[in-house]
């Protein structure tokens, strides 16, 4: 696979990934139920694609945010 993400938009998925995981082990979000694992899930996703580079979601449509080939 290629990279299809641009360095703005892993930027921005990396801080949004860190706050997400950071409100989920730091405050009360959904107590101790599904929605703080949601949280967990969605903040470690983020991280992930922001650290590969690759957004699985962007691969169907072709969307591609990096200027370079």
């Amino acid at each position: 696979m290629t990279i299809n993400m641009g360095k703005l938009d892993r930027a921005l998925r990396a801080v949004a990934g860190l706050v997400l995981l950071i409100a989920a082990f730091t405050t009360a979000i959904g107590g101790d139920g599904w929605l703080n694992w949601i949280v967990i899930a969605a903040g470690a996703v983020l991280l992930g694609t922001a650290a590969a580079g690759i957004c699985p979601a962007y691969l169907p449509f072709g969307i591609r945010t990096c200027r370079s080939r």
